[in-house]
C-alpha cells in the first residue's frame, strides 16, 4: 500500500474513532435526570424536624448540579403525613422524609432505628447502624415492604414532655392523657398514662382545648417554635425515651433501584452530610432556647432519680414484651443490646464520667 492510500486510512479510522467518542455519553451525561416528590411528616419550616428534610431537596440538587432533584412538599400537599409510609411503598409517591419511630404499627422493630428509651447517645447509636449490624437489619426490614430508606438526620437528646402542673411521683402521672412519640408511650402507658401520638401541627390546639394533658414532642428549640410554653408550663428533662433521634429518607426501592450507582452515591453522601450537620445544629441552638423559656416562666425541670427508675423499669418491661410477640424487633434489640455491652468497655475507659 502506498504512503498516501496508508494516510488515507489512518485518517478515516481516525475520524471514525473521534465520531465514535464524541457520540458516546459519559456517565453523568448518560444517567437519565431523577425528578421525585418528597412528602414530609413535619412542616418544613419546623426547626430541624422540617428543616432538615428542606435541606435535602437543597443540597442533592446542588451535589448533582442539577441531574437530580428531590423536591420536599409540606405535609399533606402529597398525602397526610403518617401516610407517607404506604404511599412510599405503593410508589404513589417517590420518597418521604421522616423517622423509623412512626410506623410501629408496620414495622414493630423500626421503633428501634428512631430512638431509644434510656438508649444510645448519638455517637453509640451512629456507630451501631453504621459498624455494628444495625445498618444490614434497617435495610431488611424496609425492602420487605419496596422501600430503600437512608438514615439522613440526627438530633441529640429530647426534652421529656410539658405537664401543666408539677410531676413527683408515678402516682401523678396516672390518668393523664399525653402525646407521646415510638416506644417512648409504651412505657408511659406501663405506667398509668393513657398516650396518643399527634402530629406537630395537632399538638397546640389538643393542649390548649384540654384534649391532652401533657405532650412530649422535641428538644428546646423546637418545642419552642410550637408554642408550648403558653399552655403548659412544668418542662422535664432529661429526654430518657429519646437520647438521641434518626430521621430517614425514604424511598420506593423500584425507583431507587433504577438509579445509576452514581446517583445512588449522590443520594447517600447528601444524606451523611444531613446527618452531621443535624446533630451539630441540634447541639448548637439549645441553650438559647432554654434561656427564652425560663425568660418566659417555664419551671424547668429535672426527674428525680426514683422516676427515672420506674421509667427504666416499665421500659424493660416493654422491651421483653416486644421482643416476645415480634421476632424481628427481638433481633434488632439483641443486635443493639450486644453492641451497647461491647460499647460500654470503650465508653467506660475512654471517657470522662
Amino acid at each position: 500500500m502506498s504512503f498516501s492510500k496508508l494516510l488515507k486510512s489512518a485518517t478515516c479510522v481516525a475520524v471514525l474513532a473521534t465520531a465514535a467518542f464524541s457520540a458516546a455519553p459519559s456517565d453523568a451525561n448518560a444517567q437519565e435526570r431523577v425528578r421525585w416528590k418528597m412528602g414530609s411528616t413535619y412542616p418544613g419550616s419546623l426547626t430541624q424536624l422540617g428543616t432538615l428534610g428542606k435541606r435535602v431537596d437543597e443540597k442533592i440538587d446542588a451535589v448533582s448540579g442539577g441531574n437530580i432533584n428531590i423536591k420536599f412538599y409540606e405535609p399533606g400537599a402529597l398525602v397526610p403525613a403518617l401516610e407517607v409510609f404506604d404511599a412510599v411503598s405503593t410508589g404513589s409517591i417517590d420518597a418521604a422524609f421522616s423517622t423509623p419511630g412512626y410506623w410501629a404499627g408496620k414495622v414493630p422493630a423500626l421503633q428501634l432505628f428512631g430512638a431509644v428509651p434510656f438508649g444510645p447517645q448519638a455517637g453509640e447509636y451512629l456507630a451501631w447502624v453504621k459498624f455494628g449490624g444495625g445498618q444490614e437489619i434497617f435495610d431488611k426490614l424496609y425492602a420487605e415492604h419496596g422501600i430503600k430508606s437512608l438514615f439522613c438526620g440526627l438530633i441529640a437528646p429530647e426534652a421529656s414532655g410539658w405537664f401543666s402542673k408539677e410531676i413527683n411521683s408515678v402516682d401523678d402521672l396516672k390518668g393523664l392523657k399525653m402525646r407521646f412519640f415510638g416506644l417512648g408511650a409504651k412505657v408511659m402507658e406501663k405506667l398509668g398514662v393513657s398516650t396518643q401520638l399527634l402530629s406537630a401541627g395537632d399538638i397546640y390546639p389538643a393542649l390548649e382545648l384540654g384534649t391532652i394533658d401533657a405532650t412530649e414532642f422535641s428538644m428546646p428549640a423546637i418545642d419552642l417554635k410550637l408554642g408550648f410554653h403558653q399552655v403548659a408550663k412544668y418542662y422535664y428533662f432529661p429526654g430518657w425515651h429519646q437520647q438521641s433521634t434518626f430521621f430517614d429518607l425514604m424511598m420506593n426501592k423500584e425507583k431507587w433501584d433504577a438509579l445509576s450507582d452514581t446517583q445512588q452515591a449522590q443520594i447517600e453522601t447528601v444524606c451523611n452530610d444531613n446527618l452531621a450537620y443535624g446533630f451539630a445544629e441540634g447541639e448548637a441552638i439549645q441553650f438559647a432556647a432554654l434561656k427564652e423559656l425560663q425568660e418566659k416562666g417555664v419551671n424547668i425541670k429535672k426527674w428525680s432519680p426514683e422516676m427515672l427508675d420506674a421509667m427504666r423499669g416499665a421500659w424493660e418491661e416493654v422491651a421483653g414484651e416486644l421482643s416476645s410477640e415480634d421476632a424481628a424487633f427481638k433481633d434488632a434489640y439483641e443486635s443493639l443490646q450486644s453492641f451497647r455491652a461491647d460499647y460500654k468497655i470503650w465508653k467506660d475507659i475512654g471517657y470522662l464520667d
